[in-house]
């Protein structure tokens, strides 16, 4: 891949991307952003099994989208693949990408929720940026978009329809286990019983919710992150409800942890 090394300074940086990388268990995704750390393209896709095609996949896909041909000056890479991107300058912990994107996008404290494919983060930052206390689920995919997929499988669903289905009931039915092994076995129980698909969905939403709900307290400024709620803004919605506060989804919601690393590459070369 082209690098730039400007030697004549503050110009030629202007000329110059940043690109973050964030390799997911689930999807990859790519930031590409400017000096001033806009958002000059962006890219997701399935990780699939080959994690360094994917991301270079992702970094053209996110070139194309931006219609840019600029050298990138610094590359960042974050997330479970991270040390797979063989086109990266340094990789650096999703918890960190996470918390310098969530105060960049909110540009105060805030407690930074990720809801992933694989795992979930709750992290919470101060006024400066700073990364006081994180909390990860790590031991299963209890709550998160596995979770989900699981569900929309069982009944028979696109992943996509589910949103629409739980934002058409105040019902939730109810799932008392985060496994999606007894989950699974709960729904037949309800099917049997008669209970309405959309009730199911919304109460499969209610789980993820309670899951996220007790990782950790959620204190003041709540910012939702992650792939499952850009696709699923209703569980912000549920949320917001049970907090008692509105809860919120910045722009670029699944592409956080790229656009931390990202912001970090930029960083690296000022």
């Amino acid at each position: 891949m082209e690098r730039a090394c400007p030697s004549n300074a503050n110009e030629s940086r202007h000329r110059l991307l940043y690109c973050g990388v964030d390799v997911g268990a689930s999807a990859t995704k790519v930031v590409l952003i400017d000096q001033d750390g806009r958002v000059v393209g962006r890219s997701v896709r399935p990780s699939g099994v080959d994690y360094r095609a994917t991301a270079r996949r992702c970094l053209e896909e996110a070139r194309e989208a931006g219609k840019t041909d600029l050298p990138v000056g610094r590359t960042v890479s974050t997330g479970y693949g991270r040390t797979n991107v063989e086109f990266a300058d340094k990789s650096v912990t999703e918890i960190h990408c996470h918390g310098v994107a969530g105060f960049h996008l909110v540009g105060g404290p805030a407690t930074l929720v990720d809801v992933g494919g694989q795992d979930n983060k709750v992290i919470r930052i101060d006024g400066t940026g700073r990364r006081v206390d994180f909390k990860m689920n790590r031991k299963c995919a209890a709550g998160t978009g596995a979770f989900l997929e699981e569900i929309a499988v069982r009944l028979d669903l696109p992943v996509g329809g589910l949103d629409a289905l739980a934002a058409s009931t105040q019902e939730a039915a109810r799932l008392s286990s985060f496994c999606t092994v007894f989950a699974k076995t709960e729904i037949l129980g309800h099917l049997r019983a008669g209970v309405k698909v959309e009730s199911i969905v919304r109460g499969a939403f209610m789980s993820v919710v309670t899951r996220v709900l007790e990782m950790a307290p959620l204190e003041g400024r709540v910012v939702l992150t992650g792939g499952v709620v850009a696709y699923n803004p209703t569980i912000a919605a549920l949320l917001s409800d049970k907090i008692g506060t509105e809860v919120v989804v910045p722009p670029y919601a699944q592409f956080c942890g790229a656009l931390g690393a990202a912001l970090l590459a930029r960083e690296s070369t000022t």
